[in-house]
């Protein structure tokens, strides 16, 4: 049997949803080992010394070498690809998404929805942080909608490791109270990505 990619993930996560969705965009075989919040795994000795930062996803490569953090993998994973754009201003307007992404509509969104949505509880215990949590994530929305308002793709004229991102937290922003009514540019720009022919949801996984 060919070695194929493994990677350790919480099916919830959007993090972890970026490269498995990458993977099944570009046909990559890969195979899920499942972490479950809470589940000590990621503490574990054998998983601290592929990650010591104890935190998936973690993608293991086919050699055996460790990659940790979901955008690297995207990176990693599209080399190569029409995923990566070719023009080297469109390729800097990427990476400048991936940054976006990572520092100031992850940490707000993907924070909210784990508090708001996945954490029971959570609407309770973070009641203080709903409104500043509001606030942000509509900043970094109107980011996002100042630039689909006028073009089908983040990055370039064509979709890109970028839009995958920033999609795996932005279609699910409504599970933390985000009116994604209020922005038709991202609206539309969800439903191309969800109309790509090698698209699957969140909680998709390959065959055992």
């Amino acid at each position: 049997m060919a070695a194929i990619h493994t990677l350790f993930s919480m099916q919830s996560s959007g993090n972890c949803y970026k490269p498995r969705l990458l993977m099944h965009e570009l046909g990559i075989p890969f195979r899920i080992v499942e972490v479950e919040k809470g589940s000590g795994k990621t503490t574990a000795q054998d998983f601290l010394k592929l990650n010591p930062n104890a935190q998936v996803p973690l993608l293991v490569l086919p050699d055996g070498q460790p990659l940790a953090e979901s955008n690297a993998m995207l990176l990693h994973l599209a080399e190569g690809s029409p995923l990566i754009p070719a023009d080297a201003y469109d390729r800097a307007l990427c990476y400048q998404w991936l940054f976006f992404e990572q520092y100031s509509h992850e940490p707000v969104i993907a924070v909210a929805r784990n508090w708001l949505f996945l954490t029971p509880g959570g609407r309770v215990t973070m009641a203080h942080r709903i409104e500043e949590w509001q606030v942000k994530g509509h900043k970094a929305l109107g980011v996002m909608e100042a630039r689909l308002s006028v073009a089908d793709f983040l990055a370039g004229p064509a979709f890109s490791i970028a839009d995958i991102a920033l999609y795996a937290y932005t279609h699910v922003a409504e599970d933390a109270d985000y009116d994604l009514a209020l922005y038709p540019g991202i609206s539309a720009w969800l439903a191309r990505i969800a109309a790509r022919p090698r698209h699957v949801g969140i909680d998709w996984r390959p065959l055992a």
